[in-house]
């Protein structure tokens, strides 16, 4: 019995050794609040459509790098196809990150 435990230990120690901590890039999305706010005038709006290889912004499709040039500010409504993978949905919200004056809305 004694043999097995050293064996376990030292597949655990190895095993604890060799893996990689690695950190991931985190995406900071925010909730959206019911109802009008009484800050002001309604800001920009776009309507973004996002599916698999499909991208629209207002009912006009777009590539990625055309819709992070023409949305610089405002407030961005994204509504999801069903088939929108998540990586698709990353690479949309790392493109129109790091804006201060434009947020950013996902769609249930």
């Amino acid at each position: 019995m004694t043999p097995l435990i050293d064996v376990v230990f030292l597949l655990l120690l190895f095993f604890m050794l060799t893996s990689t901590f690695s950190t991931f890039g985190e995406i900071e999305l925010s909730q959206a609040a019911g109802g009008r706010s009484a800050q002001g005038p309604t800001p920009n709006r776009a309507f973004v459509q996002l599916g698999e290889d499909r991208l629209t912004l207002n009912g006009s499709e777009v590539t990625l790098d055309e819709l992070a040039e023409t949305v610089e500010e405002g407030q961005v409504l994204v509504s999801l196809d069903d088939d929108a993978t998540a990586q698709r949905v990353v690479d949309l919200l790392v493109r129109l990150r790091g804006r201060e004056a434009l947020s950013v809305l996902v769609l249930e």
